[in-house]
């Protein structure tokens, strides 16, 4: 592994944070599906608790109010501040122009799971946004030519080749995942490396996703609070709501198997 993809490694295990801090993790912000996670409707009916393997419960909650510490005091208070000073519709220019980047990525993993009909959505997307959409910073694809934005993940891709999701984990400075997720989101990182092969500078490159990240937890100022408020024990509620978030993932999606 080459220097740049160490310090790819490197950002994609530490500097990938913001909204991902939230326990909850997948956050939906301008251009995607919206996700109310303060809303009762979110959360199933169904009193059978989600299934899970956490034998990392005592190393996980030191890892939760370590991350819940750095959320409160220094990632939030940053995130209201740049809310106030950079103008909505420019925060979702950026936040555009950053997916658009991503959406090769995306493209590949949907073949990966044999989603044709998903990938061919990808690459209209990507060629769409990248010249009408002004590289990206318009969603001209959703707006002018009906083509939502689509999800596709490494840990989506995995799951389809049967692996499962191992044990769950507490990530510092990223939240709650899977092992199979994280190694997913860590690699799915290192398809970005040629996007920033101009530099190797690590505080260049820590920039660039400090700044991303906290432009996209700017549009979920206040979140967190409200739901710590509502939760007996935050740890347990934001792994189960985790779990429920990725059943309910599962269930509307087209194809299920690959939540299997």
């Amino acid at each position: 592994m080459d220097s740049r993809c160490r310090v790819i490694f490197f950002l994609a295990t530490v500097l990938l944070f913001g909204a991902s801090v939230i326990p909850l993790s997948h956050p939906a912000y301008a251009g995607d599906e919206e996700v109310d996670f303060l809303s009762d409707d979110f959360y199933d009916d169904d009193p059978e608790e989600p299934e899970f393997y956490d034998p990392l419960e005592k190393f996980n909650r030191i890892v939760f109010e370590f991350n819940d510490t750095v959320f409160i005091w220094i990632l939030e208070p940053v995130a209201t501040g740049y809310s106030y000073a950079v103008p909505y519709d420019f925060r979702i220019s950026i936040y555009n122009f950053f997916r658009n980047l991503e959406e090769p990525v995306r493209l590949v993993n949907a073949l990966l799971q044999g989603r044709v009909g998903d990938a061919g959505t990808l690459l209209g997307r990507f060629l769409v946004n990248s010249t009408f959409g002004v590289y990206g910073l318009g969603d001209a694809a959703a707006r002018e030519f009906n083509l939502p934005p689509v999800e596709a993940t490494l840990g989506e891709t995995l799951a389809t080749w049967g692996i499962g999701d191992g044990f769950y984990i507490v990530v510092p400075l990223f939240g709650s995942s899977t092992l199979r997720d994280f190694t997913g989101t860590v690699i799915d990182g290192l398809g970005l490396t040629p996007y920033y092969s101009w530099t190797d500078d690590i505080y260049v490159l820590g920039g660039i996703y400090m700044g991303k990240e906290t432009n996209k937890l700017s549009f979920r100022v206040g979140e967190y609070e409200e739901l710590k408020k509502v939760f007996f024990d935050p740890y347990v509620a934001f792994r189960n709501a985790y779990f429920q978030y990725r059943r309910k993932l599962r269930d509307e999606a087209p194809d299920k198997s690959i939540f299997e």
